[in-house]
């Protein structure tokens, strides 16, 4: 049985977190300067219930700090459009999500302003903790690599303003950004696979 994301404590997410609270959380757990972000995480729920989650976009609307409301684009087949306010209210985010049951994978394409090249690349593999760690559960693996373009916004002119701050400035925390969400994550699934509901 799902329950509503309200009834849940702990999460951080942009309902209940200032930006700015939210970053300084973020920054405490901040490494040092890389090319990749990799973060991981033990989920007490079964590996085929954490696929499904995390290959339903509409799920992105609860366990991210901010993307929300993805909706089909109309004539793209598997493109889904939806609003990213962590820097501008107006922020469009467009992504495409590819996933492998049998493999266990969920590949997200993304992009801000745009659809046409979804270059933001976030890679998830889920494996089954009882191989890895000898008890029920999953491991969740969770990477993204620094394309040349979070150096240098590609399409400035789709920026709702000029003044927005571009996705790539926010690099430095992206690991702990990204380790916030995966523990939105984990507490999500294992609340109600706790609860013996359907992740």
């Amino acid at each position: 049985m799902s329950s509503s994301i309200d009834d849940i404590p702990g999460l951080i997410r942009i309902e209940n977190t200032p930006q700015e609270q939210a970053i300084g959380l973020a920054a405490s757990y901040t490494p040092g300067p890389s090319p990749f972000v990799t973060v991981e995480e033990y989920i007490d729920a079964p590996p085929q219930a954490v696929h499904a989650y995390l290959s339903d976009i509409r799920n992105l609307d609860e366990f991210t700090y901010s993307t929300r409301a993805f909706q089909p684009v109309e004539g793209k087949p598997g493109l889904y459009e939806g609003r990213d306010p962590l820097a501008h209210p107006d922020t469009k985010i467009f992504m495409r999500v590819t996933s492998d049951p049998a493999a266990l994978t969920v590949d997200m394409h993304c992009a801000w302003d745009q659809g046409e090249e979804l270059w933001m690349v976030y890679l998830h593999r889920i494996v089954d903790a009882q191989t890895v760690l000898g008890r029920p559960g999953s491991v969740v693996l969770w990477t993204n690599s620094r394309h040349p373009y979070y150096d240098k916004n590609p399409f400035p002119e789709l920026a709702p303003t000029p003044e927005r701050p571009w996705v790539g400035d926010f690099w430095d925390i992206f690991a702990a950004a990204h380790a916030l969400e995966l523990q939105n994550l984990k507490k999500i699934l294992e609340h109600r696979h706790g609860n013996g509901g359907a992740a």
